[in-house]
This record gives C-alpha cells, sequence and structure tokens, in this order.
C-alpha cells in the first residue's frame, strides 16, 4: 500500500468513489437489499491490486465504480434531502481509520503480509466465493477492527448475526480503507475534500459521462 498515484481532481475523486461504492455494498448487505454483484467484485479486487498502474486500474476501470460514482455524485450534489447521513458516516470512519492505520506501520505489515498470502489479482474473485470473503473478513478483524472507532453497521439484526452477511460487510470494510489509502496517497485529504468539494463533483459528472460514452451505463 506505499504506491504513488497522480494527485489529480480525477485521482482523488476516484478513489473517493471507491471509499462511498464499499459504503453502499456494506449497507445494502446489511439490509438483506439486492446488492450490485459487478461493483462487489470489483471493490473486493481492489484490494488485491497493491501495484496496479493506474487508480483507474485498481477497480479494473471507471466502469467498475458506476455505484460508487453515482454514490458520490448524490452525497456531494445540491439537494441536501438526496444525500444519506448513513452512508456519509461509513465513509468519515473508514477514512478516519486509515488515518489511524497510517501512523501504525506494525499493523501496515501486517496487512501487507496478509494480503500476499491471500493471493493476487489471477485469483477467481468471484463475489460470492466464501473462502476469499472469509480469509479477507478475517484479516479485517485481526488488524482494522482492532483500531477506534469502530465502524457501526445498522440493519437486519438477524442477517447481521450470521457468518456470511459479517464475512462480506467486513470483507467490504477492508475494501474502503483500501480506497481511503488510495485516496491519500493521490493527495487527498480533509481539507482538500471541504474545500474542493465544487471540483470533485465535476469530476465525477465527467467520469459518469465518460463511463456512459464507453456503453457501461
Amino acid at each position: 500500500m506505499t504506491a504513488t498515484y497522480n494527485q489529480t481532481t480525477r485521482a482523488r475523486t476516484i478513489a473517493l468513489a471507491g471509499i462511498f461504492q464499499a459504503a453502499a455494498l456494506v449497507r445494502q448487505t446489511g439490509q438483506g437489499k439486492m446488492r450490485d454483484e459487478f461493483a462487489t467484485r470489483a471493490s473486493i479486487a481492489s484490494i488485491l491490486k497493491t501495484d496496479a498502474a493506474s487508480v483507474e486500474d485498481v477497480f479494473g476501470g471507471i466502469h467498475c465504480l458506476r455505484v460508487g460514482l453515482e454514490t458520490l455524485a448524490t452525497q456531494l450534489g445540491g439537494e441536501s434531502r438526496l444525500r444519506d447521513m448513513e452512508l456519509t458516516g461509513y465513509a468519515i470512519t473508514l477514512m478516519h481509520l486509515e488515518r489511524k492505520l497510517a501512523r501504525d506501520k506494525s499493523m501496515l505489515d501486517r496487512i501487507s503480509s496478509g494480503i500476499g498470502q491471500i493471493g493476487t489479482p489471477s485469483r477467481d474473485l468471484e463475489a460470492r466465493d466464501p473462502a476469499l470473503v472469509a480469509e479477507l473478513a478475517e484479516l479485517y478483524r485481526q488488524t482494522i477492527s482492532t483500531l477506534t472507532p469502530r465502524v457501526m453497521v445498522h440493519g437486519d439484526p438477524g442477517l447481521l448475526s450470521g457468518t456470511g452477511t459479517r464475512n462480506m460487510i467486513r470483507a467490504l470494510l477492508l475494501a474502503g480503507i483500501r480506497s481511503a489509502v488510495l485516496w491519500r496517497q493521490c493527495g487527498g485529504n480533509r481539507w482538500r475534500l471541504i474545500f474542493g468539494r465544487k471540483g470533485i463533483l465535476e469530476s465525477c459528472t465527467g467520469l459518469l459521462r465518460e463511463a456512459r460514452l464507453h456503453g457501461v451505463l
């Protein structure tokens, strides 16, 4: 997780969309809603892509961030009634945890080693693969889950108590941390998010348009 990427608004927007995509998928999972499997696969795969050539490659292309870009556009848009504070809360907590993680070299090394042991991007990354999801979930439980504040996921108590659901949520939260690391590597920080909001929204709109031009959406 030590790579450095282009520090442009476009790159930071892609990373931020990755955080919001993970947050949206976590909520879908916790509430028992139909989860976007394409987005799930892309987010989980991003965890293992530690040496991607570009920010886009971390996710497999802009089209793989449709859910995240749409969520980010809504959250940053002008209509406050459309914003979802639960999703924002997840995203803020993930970014806060990443800042703590960045100061803990021992934990960073454990995560890096764990990812290396789990596999490479060439491994079957089917989002429904319980073995892969369980390994990533356990890595999250042993590392990020020990930091505070913990991400408090809201949803159906019956579903949240199930092993499969817990594993998927933890794996997706690890994907969110991956995107938060990427956000920092692209020069992202709290002040850029606060004062660069307009530029990020414009970039997000352009990225969605770009995906449409490629016939993805």
